[in-house]
Order: structure tokens, then sequence, then C-alpha cells
């Protein structure tokens, strides 16, 4: 995994990502992993929605569409929910839970990965 640089409206997001971009990336993304992101995220493109089954732990979900602007967000999804296909993301960033709210996430940013 490399460290990458992320910005929305001029501020920076610090953390590393990984990008899942495969049908079996994709599949697995996050499922079964015992401990929280911590400082890192989960990219999976294309990708307009998510299930929580079998993970551990809640997560921030941030929906882009295909030029990476924020489409829709959801704070602290929990294990075992879903979240509906949002029509116009093309994917989505998974990251630490109360990342959102931290680096103060809104509708209509976008970001550099």
């Amino acid at each position: 995994m490399k460290r990458l640089s992320q910005q929305t409206a001029g501020k920076s997001i610090p953390f590393r990502i990984k990008r899942a971009d495969t049908f079996l990336s994709r599949l697995k993304g996050l499922m079964f992993r015992r401990q929280p992101l911590q400082q890192e995220g989960l990219w999976l493109l294309p990708c307009s929605s998510i299930h929580m089954c079998f993970m551990n732990f809640s997560i921030d979900a941030v929906f882009l569409d295909k030029n990476n602007r924020v489409v829709r967000l959801a704070s602290h999804v929990k294990p075992w929910r879903f979240i509906a296909p949002v029509t116009s993301a093309s994917s989505v960033l998974e990251l630490p839970a109360g990342s959102i709210e931290m680096l103060h996430l809104q509708t209509g940013d976008t970001l550099h990965l």
C-alpha cells in the first residue's frame, strides 16, 4: 500500500488508500477483518452500494461520482447493514468511522485520488 494524499475542498486527507478494482478484491472488501481501519481506507471501483455482512466494525462510506465528487455520505455504518445503490455513484471510499466528521467532508466536495 502506498501513502496517497487526497484533497477535498482544499483539505488534505492523509490516509493510505488501497484500491479494490477487481471482482475478487471488491467482493472481499473489508469482510472478516478483525481490526478497525486506522489512517487507511479502501476505494471500491466501480461500486455504487455496499453491504456490511461479516464485518466486525463500523465504517464511514463516501460515495463518489465519475469525477470523484462526493454524492452521498454515510457515517458510522454498522455491521450487517446495507446501503442501497446510489444512482450517481461510480465508486465508494470506505474510511474509519468518524472520518467524515473529522475531515469535514460534505456532499459536493471533490476528492483528488
